[in-house]
């Protein structure tokens, strides 16, 4: 079935081209093909690692630490920290198949936050969106203990997990419920996010939001204001799952009239899957290079800044 051009669609297409790998020949990953193969290529001695820390209670509120290297640049008390979150429709992914976006910024000196969060059918908005929130304020509080500035958290994500960053960044309503406010991120960054999605044309897009009782400031879109924090947008300009136009394009125009600083990149050879997957350490070289305008973002360098990096 084809969407018309006002609905959009998350759902990754069986067999879809994800990145051609010349590594023993060219093996050819797929959209269906599970997003974690890339961490058995990236680097284990760049980063310090600690799994499976709770910030809640239930199950699926539990997230994974990356940190610099004792030698990594900038010195510990000064690193940002960014809480990222994957993507898959709301209903799919796992922190454990992140491992490379860990590796990718731990290793250029940035604290690296991966959590889990509700997942539908189980769970419907807004849960996802209140783990992401409680996530975040696991991190404010926990900045300094891990070594990084609590002046300098980040939120970020991808596809669907831009969404919950969006809405974190955006909303007060989450982060509030909390006792924190977004006043106290020092940005936010979105690759590829869904910010204003309505009608919702994907049958697991439609679970995760009720739809059709989905409420109208579900919208990441209806919440900016002059106070929302600075923002990265990052995206495939081909992307024909998360329109950029409509999405990124509009989020960033929205932000501009609020008088909200926000840069906008997109890239005319990555899709959108292999806009994330570029980040990692073997993939580097696809059509991006999508890194540095994180890197430069965050204020960190644009190399690592160790020799363990292999």
């Amino acid at each position: 079935m084809t969407l018309p051009s006002s609905a959009l669609t998350f759902r990754l297409r069986r067999g879809a081209p994800l990145v051609s790998l010349a590594v023993a020949g060219a093996a050819l990953l797929s959209a269906c093909s599970p997003i974690r193969l890339l961490d058995r290529l990236v680097p284990t001695d760049t980063y310090q690692f600690q799994g499976g820390i709770a910030y809640g209670p239930a199950p699926r509120q539990r997230l994974d630490v990356y940190q610099p290297l004792p030698s990594a640049q900038p010195a510990a008390d000064a690193r940002p920290l960014v809480v990222f979150f994957f993507g898959g429709t709301w209903t799919s992914g796992d922190r454990a198949s992140y491992r490379f976006m860990g590796e990718a910024l731990a290793a250029r000196g940035a604290v690296v936050v991966v959590p889990d969060y509700g997942l539908s059918p189980g769970f419907t908005y807004p849960v996802f969106v209140q783990d992401s929130a409680r996530a975040v304020k696991w991190a404010l509080d926990n900045a300094a203990q891990w070594g990084a500035d609590p002046r300098q958290v980040y939120v970020m994500g991808h596809s669907s997990g831009g969404y919950n960053a969006a809405m974190v960044a955006l909303d007060d309503r989450w982060l509030g419920e909390l006792g924190a406010s977004p006043k106290q991120l020092a940005g936010w960054i979105g690759l590829a996010g869904p910010y204003d999605f309505l009608p919702i044309g994907d049958p697991q897009a439609q679970a995760a939001f009720n739809w059709p009782g989905t409420p109208r400031d579900s919208q990441p879109l209806s919440h900016v204001t002059p106070a929302a924090p600075r923002a990265l947008l990052l995206a495939a300009a081909k992307d024909d799952l998360v329109y950029p136009d409509r999405n990124t394009g509009r989020m960033a125009a929205a932000l501009r009239a609020a008088g909200v600083p926000v840069q906008v990149r997109l890239f005319d050879n990555l899709s959108h899957v292999t806009l994330v997957g570029a980040f990692a350490r073997p993939l580097q070289w696809l059509g991006g290079p999508v890194l540095p305008p994180v890197v430069d973002f965050l204020g960190l360098a644009s190399v690592p800044s160790h020799k363990g990096a292999r």
